[in-house]
């Protein structure tokens, strides 16, 4: 796995969200972030691929998301989409 930090968010942070599976996509956004030395913090934030979206492996079945690799970026943003 390849673990980088990004911008000013530091390498051991761990995000909470939730994540959906209908459909031809997965969708998961991120609410929290809590910070290494355990401060939790707000965020606003999606999960993407370079297309935009998380498109599900065919395979996957009812209630999961197989997605074709493990590279995802992440996306601040101030409403989610």
């Amino acid at each position: 796995m390849d673990v980088r930090p990004m911008g000013g968010i530091p390498v051991g942070t761990r995000l909470y969200g939730r994540v959906w599976t209908g459909g031809s996509e997965a969708v998961i956004r991120y609410y929290e972030a809590e910070l290494p030395d355990g401060r939790r913090l707000p965020i606003c934030a999606v999960a993407q691929d370079a297309g935009g979206g998380l498109v599900k492996r065919p395979d996957s079945p009812p209630g999961s998301a197989f997605l074709p690799d493990s590279g995802t970026g992440l996306s601040i943003v101030s409403v989610f989409p």
